[in-house]
């Protein structure tokens, strides 16, 4: 399953891309959020826990990525509103905070889904598992109200749990409490800001199942849930404008140091004595070259990054999905200035990172935020050669953290890697 999640997180955005050449442009809805979640915390001895949690959005006519959410079609009808894919799910397991570090339970659910849609209706049952094979069954009903600048969708959704899915989660694998059933509804909405900012909230409570109640570190029968965010999403009436060129390859090297990303930033950075490199490629699509009314380009961004082996690591593989934005200024030949957020899952944690960590007393973790900073020159611009006039020579951070302890999604840890990369971009 670990593998069937992988692939959902690093392959499923690239099946989008596969056809994004050849989809009308109103066809796209996208979107970059960051948000504060919050969650009561049903085991004794804890209240409520926080995370901040950075979200994507990309619909494709093959595959998507809705917030924690991906997935590959299988089979569509749209005549009948039926669907069906390959299904991952990003599940937060809510401890007291002082343990999530330590026990990094939260998961990355993978299975198969059936939807059903018919008007502003949604219909969905998916057989879901995690890394281990513990299954549930997640069904939900919801629907889409919209007036004016507002967006309301109220759902219900049913999970049946089976006997070791509790026993881990609720039992920590002492006590089993057997199979049953749990019941959440809420509402999920949004309002249209000004151009592409949104503000986001939603507020759940969600019902345990009967059985959990008599264990006895559960001390509540209800848990309560709430988000509230702000995002950049396509409008709902004017998408910005395709421009040439709004495709693109990289091709990048890149070098670890063990300096934080402050001091690169300042031109402090350090060599890693063990010398270990990485090298990567991302492919882009264009989802708006304007912003606010500024001449600011927005692509949707996914990557495989290989990590080459060394003396102190074994060659891993990373897969990147990210939204990057780009600045384009004139200082003589062409400038661009891009920053990227996304998600990062890595094969294995490597030892640039992986050593960082355990100096400080953490745990990594595989899943971590990823930013992407570069700056770029323009090859045929530099050269006089109009010919060249569509690649871009640069130099990029790769960087992964954790967000400052301030996420268990990302094993609430401080800290992370930096690489530095010599980048060649070809649009097209």
């Amino acid at each position: 399953m670990k593998q069937i999640a992988l692939l959902l997180l690093g392959l499923s955005p690239l099946l989008a891309q596969a056809e994004v050449l050849t989809v009308d442009e109103e066809a796209h809805q996208w979107g970059l959020a960051m948000g504060i979640r919050s969650a009561e915390v049903p085991f004794s001895g804890a209240d409520w826990v926080s995370d901040v949690v950075p979200l994507i959005q990309y619909e494709g006519k093959y595959g998507y990525l809705r917030g924690l959410q991906a997935g590959a079609y299988l089979w569509q009808d749209e005549s009948r509103g039926l669907s069906a894919e390959v299904h991952g799910r990003f599940r937060f397991v809510d401890l007291p905070k002082g343990l999530q570090n330590q026990l990094q339970a939260d998961s990355f659910d993978a299975g198969l889904k059936l939807n059903w849609s018919q008007d502003a209706w949604q219909f969905h049952v998916a057989a879901l598992a995690d890394n281990d094979g513990r299954s549930y069954l997640n069904s939900g009903l919801s629907y889409d109200w919209q007036h004016d600048r507002l967006e309301l969708t109220p759902y219900l959704e049913l999970d049946w749990q089976s006997r070791r899915f509790n026993q881990h989660y609720y039992g920590f694998d002492q006590l089993s409490p057997g199979s049953g059933t749990s019941i959440s509804g809420g509402v999920r909405g949004r309002w249209h800001l000004a151009d592409n900012l949104y503000l986001l909230a939603h507020g759940g409570v969600s019902r345990l199942p009967s059985k959990l109640h008599d264990l006895p570190w559960i001390d509540s029968h209800y848990q309560m849930e709430t988000f509230v965010g702000v995002g950049l999403f396509a409008p709902p009436k004017r998408r910005g404008h395709m421009a040439d060129g709004d495709a693109f390859v990289r091709l990048a090297h890149g070098w670890a140091t063990p300096s934080n990303l402050g001091d690169i930033l300042a031109g402090n950075a350090r060599s890693d004595s063990y010398n270990n490199q990485m090298s990567s490629v991302f492919v882009g699509n264009q989802l708006t070259d304007k912003l606010f009314g500024l001449p600011l380009s927005l692509y949707f961004t996914p990557g495989l990054v290989a990590h080459h082996g060394s003396q102190v690591q074994s060659s891993t593989f990373e897969a990147v999905a990210a939204v990057k934005l780009f600045w384009t200024f004139e200082l003589g030949p062409r400038w661009r200035f891009g920053v990227a957020e996304g998600l990062s899952y890595i094969g294995d944690v490597t030892y640039i990172e992986g050593s960082e960590l355990e100096a400080k007393g953490y745990r990594p973790s595989r899943l971590l935020n990823y930013l992407d900073f570069s700056l770029e020159v323009n090859v045929g611009d530099l050269l006089k050669a109009p010919s060249l006039s569509p690649l871009w020579l640069g130099y990029s951070i790769h960087h992964r953290s954790g967000i400052f302890e301030s996420s268990s999604m990302f094993g609430r840890i401080k800290g992370g890697s930096n690489y530095q990369s010599l980048t060649l971009q070809w649009h097209f």
